[in-house]
């Protein structure tokens, strides 16, 4: 298992942090029209990593409920 559900979370509030600082430059008046527009651009591409994140999370946890993953424990 290469990913925990510790790191889907931490990947997932990154992105979340990405997406509320990208929205803010792309609703900033005082920028560019061409500028906004690459904003939101790459907000789009944000939005779908964020989506991949929270359905590989979903999976993984359903999986682990259900018994078909067991989660390593290191200690």
């Amino acid at each position: 298992m290469a990913e925990t559900v510790g790191s889907l979370v931490d990947k997932i509030s990154i992105v979340e942090l990405k997406i509320y600082h990208m929205r803010e430059q792309a609703q900033r008046a005082d920028a560019t029209a061409e500028f906004r527009a690459q904003c939101a651009d790459k907000l789009v591409i944000l939005d779908l990593q964020r989506d991949d994140l929270v359905e590989e999370l979903t999976t993984l946890v359903d999986d682990i409920a259900a018994g078909r993953v067991v989660p390593r424990i290191y200690r």
